[in-house]
């Protein structure tokens, strides 16, 4: 009697909880209603088992409770009973699989005049591409990754060449345009996912897959990465704004193009030539961090994760998980990249890989670290306090 009060306070509690609680889903930004409806329809028949199933065994537990002197009829079988658990199973899971399956067909199949948008995932960052005036993506390759071309593109395919590049975190995108989204990951698994859009996707290594959806809202939305893809996870979000469709216009007409992003600088003046060569330098070293992932991990704004931030590193005496300390300078920072297991910081997982980097790249990773300042040069920068 004790187990069916229980149960009964269970289901009732149940149906309660989701009836007044507050965890809705969120409101929609994008076309994709059918996805509230397929969780919907989850929800109502799950829920609908849940309370018919539960309260049967309630209704067991009282109906045959043991008494003095009753014993329990043995009916090995009944037909009656298993054609009609296997018919109502068999409506459930029907009632359960189809809608999805319609659903998921439309969201594969995207509209003629969509809007192509290639997103790729690699530890731990997020990068994007739109086809240029072809309306063509070049090809792309494992083989072609580099820190100058971290989209892997084919220098050879003439299609690649107008392809705008957006190196950064954040995406444009333009309101009530559907977009055709192309996902792909350069090393693991990932998954790319903006919640208010319901528009999600896996990026498998060497696979690209689809999907669409129609941005219906104005609004700067965090994309998230849905898949465990190591220590760095956490920190794979990045950022996709919806906008008027002249202002995303004049934003993607600021970016580069992959020809663009290919041409190497003119040697500077040969007056500016130190200032202008260390000036490239430290910017190259801020490329290879975007393009290498290091960001993912440090960050250059004083704020932990899941490496030092880089801000003021450079100069700064660190505590070593073996009970030393070393003093960050060029020496220290170049082994470091070169071995990251050899030593181990104080206070963080020893997560971070071996980084093939060329000496001319090394070199610029720790100029752009080193011209993120010191803890003595940061001292002097700020305000006395009169006292």
């Amino acid at each position: 009697m004790i187990m069916a009060i229980a149960l009964l306070i269970i289901v009732v509690a149940s149906v309660v909880f989701h009836v007044v609680n507050p965890w809705w889903l969120t409101p929609l930004a994008s076309n994709w209603q059918e996805m509230d409806h397929t969780l919907t329809i989850t929800l109502v028949i799950t829920g609908v088992f849940f309370v018919a199933i539960n309260l049967f065994v309630v209704y067991t537990l009282v109906r045959f409770r043991h008494r003095e002197g009753s014993r329990a009829a043995h009916e090995p079988e009944n037909k009656k009973l298993e054609r009609w658990l296997i018919g109502g199973t068999t409506v459930g899971i029907i009632a359960l699989l189809a809608p999805g399956l319609v659903v998921y067909a439309n969201y594969v199949r995207e509209p003629r005049d969509s809007l192509v948008l290639e997103v790729v995932g690699q530890q731990w960052q997020w990068r994007y591409r739109f086809p240029g005036a072809d309306g063509k993506l070049g090809a792309s390759d494992a083989r072609f990754y580099s820190a100058s071309n971290p989209f892997g593109l084919d220098p050879a395919d003439p299609a690649g060449q107008d392809d705008i590049m957006v190196a950064g975190d954040e995406v444009h995108l333009p309101l009530g345009k559907p977009v055709l989204v192309l996902v792909r990951s350069h090393d693991v698994l990932h998954d790319f996912y903006v919640p208010p859009f319901r528009a999600r996707m896996n990026t498998v290594p060497g696979q690209v897959s689809r999907f669409w959806f129609t941005p219906t809202v104005v609004g700067r939305y965090e994309a998230l990465c849905a898949q465990l893809c190591g220590v760095g996870h956490p920190n794979m979000r990045g950022f996709v704004v919806v906008e008027d469709p002249a202002q995303f216009q004049a934003w993607q007409m600021a970016l580069p193009t992959f020809a663009r992003t290919q041409v190497k600088a003119l040697p500077p003046p040969s007056g500016e030539a130190a200032a202008g060569g260390a000036g490239a330098r430290v910017e190259q070293g801020r490329v290879l961090s975007e393009s290498k992932g290091c960001v993912a991990c440090h960050t250059i704004d004083g704020t932990a994760r899941v490496g030092p931030t880089w801000k003021g590193l450079y100069g700064k005496t660190e505590n070593m998980r073996d009970g030393s300390t070393a003093l960050v300078d060029e020496n220290y920072l170049r082994s470091f990249i070169r071995d990251p297991q050899a030593r181990g910081v104080k206070g963080f997982p020893p997560v971070m890989p071996k980084i093939d980097l060329t000496e001319e790249e090394l070199a610029a990773l720790v100029a752009y670290i080193q011209s993120l300042g010191s803890p003595p040069a940061q001292a002097a920068t700020e305000p006395k306090v009169q006292r």
